[in-house]
């Protein structure tokens, strides 16, 4: 009989981008793949690639205790359900609640730390019951992996995981046969096309890229975009009208939103992320895959992917002029050292970061769990 192997994350988006090829592997090794997730227009795709499906709500900005202490129950109601021999958790609350449901009922737990967010950014009640939180809900796991030495060095000091269950996952993985550069590279504009990818929040360094563009207004040869969706429910999201203003001004394109990254940075000569810290920023290794150079901050989860100089270049976080600078250096490189620094980007990908070497280590992993 085939062992199941269930996957929770807060969104069907977030499995169908981010987890596919992880999923596809361990299903070709001959287990039975369940998605969890809320139901959103990818929850069908997930039914079609052959997966079994379960719609769960999950409030992701909600902080009301009686409603995170139903979502327990629903989780618990659920896996006593589908009964999993294994259970992948993704993002802050399964995490957190949905191990305390598998607890209570004996599944093992995979957790994946992928990022703090907003509230590990602060020093507030919130980021206190969040530490709290985590220090009860993480000893159930019986792994965690983190994307960054960073991230995972400050959970032990906190003392909210013990060190022996933590290990080291290079992101998601790239699939670089599917992330290559193209052999229509050449720029149509005429103009170097610099092009912010993120949800539209302070916190992904967004207002210092439109200072930084500033800067070079009025500069037909250099062209700044943005390519993101609005994320009302985090504290620091950019408001519509402060993105209008800026697009009436002439300072930055905003490209909406698309299913498509890889022909959006295709279209780029580089990839701009000033963010305040990642857990491993997926856009900046898709971005390298495909043989573009990068600017972004000297944080954790960014710098990781940019050996300043080497592959793209580094900036202080929360600095324009510093990002500024950067962008003046890679305005100055010519048509082939651009080139050079992207190509150099993707051979870092390929040895450090492939999908290969993440799916091995959760089938490992798996296998040594349940057998």
């Amino acid at each position: 009989m085939k062992k199941t192997v269930a996957i929770l994350v807060n969104t069907s988006w977030n499995i169908f981008n981010f987890r596919v090829g992880l999923l596809k592997a361990l299903q070709k090794e001959g287990y039975k793949i369940v998605a969890i997730a809320p139901r959103d227009e990818y929850s069908e795709k997930l039914e079609n690639i052959g997966f079994e499906y379960y719609d769960i709500n999950i409030n992701n900005k909600g902080t009301n205790p009686f409603e995170d202490t139903k979502l327990i129950y629903n989780f618990y109601k659920l896996y006593k359900k589908i009964k999993p021999d294994i259970l992948l958790h993704y993002t802050i609350k399964p995490n957190i609640y949905g191990s305390l449901a598998a607890g209570v009922l004996g599944i093992p737990v995979i957790s994946n730390i992928s990022g703090l967010g907003t509230v590990f950014l602060n020093n507030n009640f919130s980021s206190k019951i969040a530490h709290l939180l985590y220090k009860i809900a993480l000893k159930i796991p019986k792994k965690v992996f983190y994307q960054n030495s960073h991230d995972r060095e400050l959970f032990i000091s906190s003392h909210l995981v013990n060190k022996t269950k933590t290990d080291l996952l290079p992101g998601s993985g790239i699939d670089t046969d599917k992330f290559k550069p193209s052999v229509e590279q050449e720029n149509k504009t005429g103009s170097l096309n610099f092009l912010f990818i993120a949800r539209l929040l302070k916190d992904k360094g967004l207002v210092e890229y439109v200072e930084a563009a500033k800067i070079f207004n009025g500069d037909d040869k250099v062209e700044f975009c943005i390519l993101g969706a609005f994320y009302e429910a985090n504290p620091t999201a950019i408001r519509e009208d402060e993105m209008n203003s800026w697009i009436e001004s002439k300072i930055v394109n905003y490209l909406g939103t698309t299913d498509d990254i890889m022909s959006a940075i295709k279209k780029a000569d580089c990839i701009v992320l000033p963010s305040y810290r990642e857990g491993l920023s997926r856009v900046l290794l898709e971005a390298a895959s495909m043989a573009k150079p990068i600017i972004t901050t000297n944080v954790p989860g960014c710098k990781e992917v940019v050996d300043d100089g080497v592959n793209g270049y580094l900036c202080k976080v929360k600095d324009v002029d510093s990002l500024a600078k950067q962008i003046k250096k890679m305005i100055l490189l010519s048509d082939k050292e651009r080139k050079e620094m992207g190509q150099r980007g993707r051979d870092k990908v390929i040895n450090s970061f492939d999908e290969k070497i993440v799916i091995d280590k959760y089938i490992e992993t798996i296998k040594y769990l349940i057998g």
